[in-house]
């Protein structure tokens, strides 16, 4: 599968945005583990233009995170534009329109899912963004606003007839949140169009081997995007490619691994953007990197409540010491 001239290989496995988490260190990560490509959290395209510190700083990445995507979201045509024109700049793979977010904070402010309702200035803006630009496009959207609008299959068309490169679909609703079951049917539709020709990428509901592999057999996508099924657990990219490659599924990621990778998270993490957001933003991983350990609770606490990062290393110690050689 191909982004415009960038080869993503055979079925690709990408991680999705993710506000707090997909940053620099968790997507070197996911990479290495083996994630296709990555895509940056999403950039408010207003903080982009304002200079706003978090938004530039939110362009970072390294060369050895591609092919990487940078996302942007905004309301207004003008400034998506001019955003997409500062985010080229710092030359990513792809540029990707996000039409998906349901988060009331960005859907109030007419960004993200919110476009759903207001389809021809959904498609003004991709116009634009795609003749601005260079770089690949790509749309990451959902199926539509809610139940009495699920309008994916005409907006696939009009997309890809904009000149966009590859289109993501989560297979829920904006109302929908992130409750109940994504529903596929209509990403497989939209794949099985003969009008469609480019990449079809399926999102929602990935957790394992199987669910990646019904998404591959059952309703023919290109590729899948994995997001809150990857956090606290970057071996779900590896244990997907190993099965599709060979068949054969590979053992569990044992303590030490678990340890280890999260202590070189987090020190990549300070590394990039301090102790204090490093320590706080770490936290949403450490439920899934320790899942299944009894009697844990007094460690996630712990680790849940300090804002030091030295004691965050010595309480991981404690883990090891502690489930390595129980009492």
């Amino acid at each position: 599968m191909k982004i415009g001239n960038t080869d993503l290989g055979n079925f690709p496995l990408l991680l999705a945005p993710m506000e707090d988490i997909t940053d620099p260190p968790f997507r070197l990560i996911c990479r290495e583990l083996g994630a296709s490509a990555v895509v940056t959290e999403f950039i408010a395209a207003d903080g982009l233009i304002r200079d706003v510190v978090k938004s530039i700083k939110k362009l970072e990445f390294s060369q050895q995170e591609r092919p990487v995507g940078i996302q942007l979201f905004g309301s207004y045509p003008e400034a998506m534009v001019q955003a997409a024109k500062l985010a080229e700049e710092a030359n990513p793979d792809f540029i990707d329109i996000n039409f998906g977010c349901p988060v009331r904070k960005i859907v109030n402010k007419g960004g993200g899912a919110a476009l759903l309702k207001d389809i021809p200035l959904l498609l003004d803006i991709t116009r634009q963004v795609v003749r601005a630009v260079n770089l690949p496009v790509t749309v990451k959207t959902r199926l539509g606003w809610d139940d009495n609008s699920k309008n994916i299959v005409e907006l696939a068309e009009q997309l890809q007839d904009l000149g966009i490169k590859a289109l993501t679909i989560h297979g829920r609703t904006r109302a929908q949140l992130y409750s109940g079951k994504a529903d596929w049917t209509l990403i497989g539709e939209v794949k099985k169009n003969p009008r469609m020709y480019i990449p079809i990428i399926g999102n929602g509901d990935i957790t394992g081997i199987e669910s990646a592999i019904n998404a591959c057999d059952r309703y023919g996508v290109d590729g899948i995007m994995i997001g809150r099924a990857a956090v606290g657990n970057p071996w779900l990219f590896r244990d997907i490619r190993h099965f599709l490659e060979t068949g054969n599924t590979l053992p569990e990621p044992g303590l030490n691994d678990r340890i280890n990778l999260c202590k070189r998270h987090l020190e990549e993490s300070v590394k990039w953007k301090g102790e204090i957001s490093a320590v706080l933003e770490i936290r949403r991983h450490y439920p899934h990197y320790f899942k299944g350990l009894p009697d844990f609770k007094p460690f996630r606490m712990r680790l849940m409540t300090t804002t030091s990062y030295t004691e965050v290393l010595d309480i991981l110690d404690e883990i090891r010491k502690k489930y390595d050689h129980p009492d």
